[in-house]
């Protein structure tokens, strides 16, 4: 009889290696959210810029971005990006602009790999909070990013008028 071990999750800054993955995570990702309460507008507003894969670059080469990839069993099946924004005061926000795990992959750490990479990188560069974005009715975002003590500061309204 084998001992059966567990899938082990990790994160890590990307590589130029990883875009590929990374592109078609983030196209799964924009349909993913495209459906939700709220995706439409988010898709023409706040999705990464197109090509996706120039965008990518940018971030890669970016002092003030951090690209991570969520994996499983060295395999890539998520990814993140967060930047520093500069305040107002000077101050420091990191700002989690992608976080996205594979729905098959869900569940099993990912996620919270992802995000500890995410914190421990704004930590790093003295960002005093961060701030990150989840569509109304999405409780499953909504839940995990409290998990991590995230919680609501602002609330977006908008109203349609065409």
């Amino acid at each position: 009889m084998s001992a059966h071990r567990p899938p082990e999750e990790a994160a890590r800054t990307a590589t130029d290696a990883d875009l590929p993955a990374v592109v078609e995570l983030v196209a799964a990702a924009t349909a993913e959210k495209r459906a939700q309460k709220g995706g439409e507008l988010w898709a023409r507003r706040d999705r990464r810029h197109r090509p996706v894969d120039t965008d990518l670059k940018a971030v890669l080469a970016a002092e003030d971005h951090e690209l991570a990839v969520g994996t499983l069993d060295g395999t890539v099946v998520g990814y993140g990006v967060v930047r520093v924004e500069r305040l107002a005061d000077g101050g420091r926000l990191g700002v989690i602009d992608d976080i996205y795990v594979d729905p098959g992959a869900r569940e099993v750490g990912v996620g919270e790999a992802l995000m500890a990479h995410l914190l421990d990188w704004c930590r790093a560069r003295g960002c005093e909070g961060v701030d990150s974005l989840a569509l109304p009715g999405d409780r499953a975002t909504k839940n995990f990013f409290e998990s991590f003590g995230l919680v609501a500061r602002a609330i977006v309204v908008h109203r349609r008028l065409s």
